[in-house]
C-alpha cells in the first residue's frame, strides 16, 4: 500500500478515538474545576452533580480509561507540578497521585490501547503511563516550546501534538525495531537473549500559527484544524501529505478549544477574551454563528450522539449546554468554580460502591 494511502487509513481511523466504547453502565459526564480542585461526576440526562472528587493542583485536562473505571487528570500548574490525579469512578475517590518526576507540566492527555499518554511542557515530551506496570514506559521528546494539547490514533502508530509558543504541530509515526539484536548471519554471543521490539518515532514538525493550542481531526480524518490564539487564524493541514492546505484569518484570537461536530459541518472555537462561541461551517470555511455562552470559554465538549456540546464558561463558573439541532443554550451546569477539562465515560454499574 503507497505510505500517502497508509497514512491517510489510519487518520480515517481517528474517529474511533472519539468514540465511546460500549459498556453497560451509566453514562457520565467529567468536569474539571480548576479553582475547586475538584473532578465532578454529572448525569448527562438531569445534568445534576453527582459527586465531587478531589484531585491535585492545578487540574486542567482529563480522560477516563475505556471501561469507565479510573479518570486521569493532568495537574498542570505551567510547569510547576509533576504528578497526574487519579480518580476510581466506581467508588468515587481520589486515589493516590502518579509521579512523574522530571516530566513536569501535564497538560494534554489520551486515554489510547490501555496506555494514558500525556504532554509535559517542562521536558519538551510526550511521556506514556502503563497503568497495568505502574510505570512510564515511553518518552518521546519533541524538542518544541509548550507541547501542549494530544491525540493519539487508535494504532497508537500515530500522534499528533500542538506545540504553543514554537506556533508548530509535532506529527509523530511510530514503528518498531529489534534492539542489540547480531547482523545477519553472525551468530550471538553467550548468553545473549532476545529483547522485545522497542518503539521508534520520526518526527515531522509542521509551522502553523502563532500560538497554535486547541485542534481537532474531522470526523473523516481528511483534515486536522489548529486554533491558532495569537494571530486569530485556522491552519488546516492534510494529514496525509503533512502539509499546511489552508489559512483561515478570522480573527479569532485567543482561541482556546476546538471541536469538530460529530456530522463534521461545523467547528465550534472556545475563546479566552471573548462571551461568544464561534461556529466555523467546515465547508465554506466561514464564521457560520457567534453564539452568547458568558464572558468567555475554555473547555469544550461534543456528547458522542452530537446532540449536545458543553462549553466550559470559566470565569462564570458554570458549563453551558449547547442544542447542537437548534443552537441554543439550554442549560447551565454548576461543578465549581473555574470549569475547564470535560470528558465523557460510561460508568460501569455492575461493581458495588
Amino acid at each position: 500500500m503507497p505510505m500517502r494511502r497508509l497514512l491517510l487509513c489510519l487518520c480515517l481511523a481517528a474517529a474511533v478515538a472519539h468514540a465511546q466504547p460500549a459498556v453497560d453502565g451509566q453514562p457520565t459526564l467529567l468536569i474539571l474545576s480548576k479553582s475547586a480542585r475538584t473532578l465532578s461526576l454529572v448525569d448527562p440526562a438531569t445534568l445534576r452533580v453527582l459527586a465531587a472528587v478531589p484531585v491535585g493542583p492545578d487540574p486542567h485536562e482529563v480522560v477516563a480509561t475505556p471501561d469507565g473505571r479510573y479518570a486521569y487528570v493532568s495537574d498542570y500548574g505551567f510547569g510547576r507540578y509533576h504528578t497526574l490525579s487519579v480518580v476510581d469512578l466506581v467508588h468515587r475517590r481520589a486515589l493516590p497521585p502518579i509521579e512523574l518526576g522530571a516530566l513536569t507540566g501535564p497538560h494534554g492527555l489520551s486515554s489510547t490501547g490501555g496506555f494514558i499518554w500525556f504532554t509535559a511542557e517542562g521536558a519538551k515530551a510526550i511521556a506514556r503511563y502503563n497503568p497495568a506496570t505502574s510505570r512510564i514506559d515511553q518518552i518521546i521528546g519533541t524538542g518544541q516550546d509548550r507541547t501542549h494539547m494530544l491525540l493519539v490514533l487508535p494504532s497508537m502508530q500515530r500522534i499528533f501534538a500542538t506545540n504553543v509558543n514554537s506556533g508548530t504541530l509535532s506529527v509523530l509515526d511510530g514503528s518498531l525495531a529489534s534492539p542489540g539484536a547480531p547482523p545477519h548471519g553472525v551468530a550471538p554471543p553467550p548468553g545473549f537473549h532476545p529483547q522485545p521490539p522497542i518503539p521508534q518515532w520520526h518526527q515531522t514538525v509542521i509551522p502553523v500559527g502563532l500560538g497554535d493550542e486547541g485542534f481537532d481531526l474531522t470526523p473523516d480524518g481528511r483534515e486536522l484544524w489548529t486554533a491558532n490564539a495569537q494571530d486569530g487564524s485556522i491552519s488546516i493541514v492534510d494529514p496525509a501529505s503533512l502539509r499546511v492546505t489552508a489559512t483561515l484569518r478570522l480573527g479569532l484570537t485567543r482561541a482556546n478549544r476546538l471541536r469538530f461536530t460529530r456530522d463534521g459541518r461545523y467547528a465550534l472555537i472556545s475563546r479566552l477574551n471573548s462571551g461568544n462561541l464561534t461556529v466555523i461551517d467546515v465547508h465554506a470555511r466561514s464564521v457560520a454563528r457567534l453564539i452568547p455562552v458568558g464572558t468567555a470559554a475554555e473547555g469544550v465538549l461534543v456528547q458522542p450522539d452530537g446532540r449536545r456540546a458543553f462549553i466550559a464558561c470559566s470565569p462564570d463558573n458554570n458549563v453551558a449546554v449547547l442544542d447542537l439541532a437548534t443552537f441554543r443554550i439550554t442549560a447551565r451546569i454548576h461543578p465549581g468554580d473555574d470549569p475547564d477539562g470535560m470528558a465523557w465515560t460510561v460508568i460501569p454499574t455492575t461493581a458495588a460502591r
